[in-house]
């Protein structure tokens, strides 16, 4: 068989061609093609069995990601249950005296923002966040200096009756990760930068001789780490950030979450070939869906090769109040709701102790979830894409011969946001239409960038109510969808209104009560009988489908029960657009509704499932759920309707207020639609990136970076356009592409300087005027 150097789930197992091939130093005896049948229905073609002669595992199922993919995934399971939230059972993993794993409560834990080497301010800061209830606090370890700081700080604490395991976050220092490991009582790994060079972002060719040697150099530079730990009962984090992966990776495997799996393999693999099992794996991204991919790729290769070892969870870099909430909640949400995950940090641009709440709900969230083991009666899934995103789009309205308004418009071809509208707001059309963000244009509105794109009336106005109908007409006449109940239809009907119907009422034949050729939306919870939601067929004009499991209901599970209606629709052919509802109950605050809409949501939306969001809540003010919606949806990389701002918490390498560059930047470019914007340090610097991306249909999307942070790297935006970097301290150097154009520019003054070098290149849009 020919060999080649396309990813593949095995550091030696490789495809090219559709040709499969082991190299020399793997220890499989052989490797089987097998047929698509292999798994009843399936369509993706054969698989591959991989018998080992290890005792690890006996054999291992590969095949395709999707249809045609490069990408050779696992077969078996990446969770306990589809079906179910069963939480993964794991080893225990001692960090001081704390115990961490499944048979243990989910640990919350943070990090300082304060320079190391400040003793009585990092003590002063630990104590603060164990009186939070953080289970674990990690410091900044980067040099010798900070390295003789941590037994100070070790000894104050203990000192004051505060036993609080202490983490080192090391990057770039094997000998700094020695000397802490006799103090602190877990060392956190970066695998992309603690043995390989920096990333140059160079694509390097690698023999199968070259690469083992670089391995042979990882192994000698790690294992006196590892040996040290297993001396002093330390525990360890083996720790990927997808935006510091090395050349060789990244060569290897791709800047992906199988690079992201890989890299963090070959240092578990030192680990286990010296008896050391106290570690832990995280898999970390700003990008919650490369997020979810990397840790399930590497749950799926841990059953696999027989391996138990817990979960960090978190999404970086994620950024400040509620924008930093929803992308932790879709991250973390998504995979607790699939029962795995083990400890939890919240990154967020705010004070440490301000990360504990949000982890503290959604450590809540997955516990209750996995105790209660909330989900549906068990169903085969062959259509969900576990490690590779696709997302699945429902057919948007069609505008059909002879209908006097145009539906094409009440969803968005990204995502649509619904919203819940009351008759006292029909009292006041203007504003209801700011509400809505339309743009008004002497008093008439028009849909914008970010307007919702249908509403929901579960109360028509009076007949005879000329006002609130006619609001209701400009509505429709701008295409936005206008959601009823059927019993309001058939009482005051609306001219045009898509009409809300369930299942028992269609089966009943109460649609046809109607007008021929009206539009219906159909809600739903997903767990009914086949035979229930086999009416679907045989029904015209749905428009689309709304899901709602009423929120907080004990036993059913939001995301299970939307997996089994998408394995329903998409066996049967049926591509109705699908609008996750939730209707949230008086007593939630504002964190707790994002963090929920996140977690039940954002799980669905990260695997391509859904077309949009409807959220309501009584006491919540109307904007705020707006608002929300959009959030979920870009927080899911479907609909971009705002800047985005991805923002390091900071940590005690940062020689300048974070907080207060980020503000500063947000003045200056919160009018910039699509834009998303990174904030990291560089290590005691900062730096800026911006990427200008062509125009759409909709909106001029292009990006802004603060970033090139050595520590996590700026891999994640390697292709911006421009470049804030750090030079050197309160001075700043400015980039066209990977050129530097400008040097050492004041730091009081660079921010202006920067937008003047984009509006040199054509590149700058002015903030809207108000009309």
């Amino acid at each position: 068989m020919a060999t080649g150097v396309a990813p593949a789930p095995l550091p030696h197992v490789k495809v090219r061609g559709g040709g499969i091939g082991l190299t020399k130093s793997v220890d499989f005896a052989k490797v089987l093609s097998v047929p698509g049948a292999l798994r009843t229905g399936s369509s993706r073609g054969r698989a591959l069995v991989v018998r080992s002669s290890s005792t690890e595992s006996d054999t291992m199922e590969l095949e395709p990601a999707s249809e045609g993919s490069p990408l050779l995934v696992p077969r078996q399971k990446y969770c306990e249950s589809i079906h179910q939230t069963r939480r993964r059972k794991t080893r225990t993993v001692m960090v001081g005296n704390v115990a961490l794993g499944s048979d243990h409560p989910m640990r919350i834990q943070t990090m300082t923002t304060s320079d190391t080497k400040d003793v009585a301010k990092t003590v002063e800061e630990v104590m603060r966040i164990a009186d939070k209830g953080a289970d674990f606090v990690r410091i900044t370890v980067q040099g010798k200096k900070e390295a003789d700081a941590c037994f100070e700080i070790k000894n104050t604490l203990v000192q004051k009756n505060y036993n609080i395991p202490l983490v080192a976050d090391i990057h770039f220092a094997p000998t700094v990760a020695l000397r802490v490991a006799e103090c602190f009582d877990k060392i956190r790994v970066n695998p992309g930068n603690f043995a390989d060079r920096r990333a140059q972002f160079e694509k390097l060719e690698y023999t199968e001789d070259d690469y083992e040697k670089e391995l042979e150099h990882i192994e000698k530079v790690f294992s006196p780490l590892v040996e040290k730990c297993k001396k002093y009962g330390r525990a360890m984090r083996i720790g990927t950030n997808h935006g510091s992966l090395s050349d060789r990776i990244m060569s290897y495997y791709g800047d992906s979450p199988r690079g992201m799996v890989e890299s963090a393999l070959e240092f578990a693999r030192i680990c286990r070939n010296l008896d050391f099992h106290n570690f832990v794996f995280s898999m970390k991204a700003s990008n919650p869906v490369v997020m979810v991919q990397a840790y399930r790729l590497l749950v799926a290769e841990m059953y696999n090769l027989g391996w138990d070892y817990p979960l960090h969870l978190g999404v970086t870099e994620a950024g400040e109040g509620e924008d930093g909430r929803m992308k932790s909640a879709i991250g973390i949400g998504t995979l607790l709701m699939d029962g795995l995950g083990d400890t939890i940090r919240v990154s967020l641009t705010e004070p440490p102790e301000e990360e504990i709440d949000p982890c503290r709900r959604l450590a809540n969230l997955g516990t209750q979830a996995a105790n209660l083991q909330i989900g549906v009666a068990p169903f085969e899934e062959k259509h969900r894409r576990y490690f590779d995103f696709q997302r699945r789009s429902g057919q948007l309205p069609l505008q059909k011969e002879g209908e006097a308004v145009d539906y094409r418009g009440v969803l968005h071809r990204d995502g649509s946001v619904l919203m819940s509208v009351s008759l006292d707001q029909l009292k006041a059309p203007e504003l209801l239409y700011r509400s809505l963000a339309a743009k008004l244009i002497v008093g008439m509105p028009f849909k914008d960038l970010a307007t919702v794109d249908s509403i929901l009336l579960r109360e028509l106005p009076p007949v005879e109510d000329a006002e609130a109908r006619l609001a209701l007409k400009r509505l429709v006449d701008i295409s936005m969808g206008v959601l009823t109940p059927l019993s309001e239809q058939l009482t005051k009907p609306l001219p045009h209104a898509i009409v809300l119907v369930t299942l028992d009422e269609l089966s009943s034949d109460a649609n046809k009560l109607l007008p021929e050729g009206t539009r219906f939306a159909v809600t739903l919870r997903g767990d009914e009988s086949y035979e229930q939601l086999d009416v679907l067929k045989s029904v015209d004009n749905i428009t689309m489908l709304l899901h709602n499991v009423p929120y907080g209901e004990e036993k059913t599970g939001r995301v299970h029960a939307a997996r089994r209606l998408f394995e329903y629709l998409e066996t049967n052919g049926l591509n109705f657009p699908v609008i996750h509802h939730i209707d949230f109950p008086k007593s939630i605050d504002r964190d707790g509704l994002v963090i929920g809409a996140g977690s039940n949501v954002g799980a669905l939306l990260v695997d391509g499932l859904g077309d949009g969001v409807l959220l309501e809540a009584a006491n919540q003010e109307f904007e705020f759920l707006r608002d929300t919606s959009f959030n979920l949806l870009q927080g899911c990389r479907m609909r971009n309707t705002k800047t985005e701002y991805v923002s390091c918490p900071s940590c005690g390498r940062t020689l300048f207020d974070l907080q207060e560059i980020s503000a500063q930047i947000r003045e200056k470019t919160s009018h910039l639609p699509g834009v998303s914007v990174i904030y990291r340090t560089l290590d005691c610097f900062h730096s800026f990136y911006v990427k200008h991306w062509p125009d759409s249909l909709y909106l001029c999307l292009w990006q802004i970076a603060i970033m090139g942070c050595i520590v996590n790297g700026p891999g994640e935006m390697a292709d911006a356009d421009f470049g804030y970097v750090g030079g050197a301290p309160g001075k700043i150097d400015l980039y066209v592409g990977k050129t530097v154009v400008q040097r050492g520019i004041a730091m009081e003054g660079a921010t202006e300087a920067l937008i003047q070098l984009i509006k040199d290149h054509g590149r700058w849009v002015d903030p809207p005027t108000e009309e």
